[in-house]
């Protein structure tokens, strides 16, 4: 039995999205219903659309949200192509839209998903169980330069070009199967010193690895670009970020949509035509409480932030 999945600052984005009894919303990240319960619950006559590429988070969720009956519509589905959803529901834009980049606990706690390190498991890492692509794909078969630029890149790991190449001689040999086997190539290609560290030794990599295999950060900036045209004048956007690439997006999104001028400084007005779309309703991130972290360490690291449609 996994731990219970903690909605990470349930409080601060119910404030974000300053619900309307009659607005339509979308969790489009919804998980085990944790932040969408709490939504359902604020609508009387409005709705709720819950999307997530995980079946078993859809099935699993829709328990939980069973007792608020057609307020909320549960969809199977990546929120890279939301737009798409919503198309078929007939619905052209919405109130308030919230997404959670994380991996849910549940999914970290089920040890046969393979996206954690503390265990060993199958070579995994999809959010979606019917996406062709898996960690195996990706350890066993990309080329070594490709694996270094991802651990680089994905993970911020600067020990990426050696664990690229114990990760390659070691399968010269033989497929690396499990996720603990793959922890012991990782700590073998890292000094003394890393491995002393407080933060343990294959997160990063692991990170980077999910990241590839979910092409995360192509879904994430596909997801701003629609979200941005599908919000209605006054709609809120919240999105939960938990490391730097991702949040980076998310920030030069909305610094676009509020200050995307080209025309140069010195121009003493606007040629350009730049029409501001967005404004950040919160200047400086909204973190956990140290109550909050302590109560749930997996929220440490996460990142909100908050924007407004003009």
């Amino acid at each position: 039995m996994g731990s219970p999945h903690k909605p990470v600052l349930l409080a601060e984005c119910l404030e974000a999205l300053a619900i309307r009894p009659d607005g339509i919303y979308i969790d489009g990240t919804l998980g085990r219903a944790g932040h969408a319960v709490e939504i359902a619950k604020r609508l009387t006559t409005g709705q709720l659309i819950g999307i997530d590429r995980d079946e078993t988070a859809i099935r699993e969720a829709g328990e939980m949200l069973a007792p608020f009956g057609d307020r909320v519509q549960l969809v199977h589905g990546n929120f890279r192509g939301f737009g798409d959803i919503l198309d078929g529901l007939h619905i052209h834009q919405v109130d308030g839209m919230l997404f959670d980049l994380g991996v849910s606990s549940p999914q970290l706690d089920e040890r046969e998903r393979g996206f954690s390190y503390m265990e060993s498991a199958p070579l995994d890492m999809r959010m979606d169980q019917n996406a062709m692509l898996c960690a195996w794909d990706v350890v066993n078969t990309w080329p070594e330069d490709k694996l270094r630029k991802i651990f680089y890149e994905y993970g911020e790991e600067r020990y990426a070009p050696r664990i690229a190449k114990a990760i390659c001689a070691v399968r010269s040999e033989t497929p690396v199967e499990a996720t603990g086997q793959l922890v012991e190539i990782i700590k073998s290609a890292m000094p003394g010193s890393a491995l002393r560290e407080k933060q343990h030794p294959a997160k990063r990599t692991f990170q980077a690895i999910r990241i590839a295999v979910n092409d995360e950060l192509g879904a994430v900036a596909d997801m701003l670009d629609t979200a941005i045209e599908r919000l209605a004048p006054g709609g809120r956007l919240a999105v939960i970020s938990f490391h730097s690439l991702e949040d980076r997006l998310v920030k030069v999104a909305i610094a676009k949509g509020e200050k995307g001028c080209t025309c140069p400084r010195d121009f003493p007005i606007c040629v350009c035509g730049f029409v501001p779309t967005l404004k950040a309703v919160n200047r400086k991130i909204i973190t956990p409480t140290e109550q909050e972290i302590k109560d749930n360490p997996r929220a440490r690291s996460a990142k909100l932030r908050v924007a407004q449609r003009i």
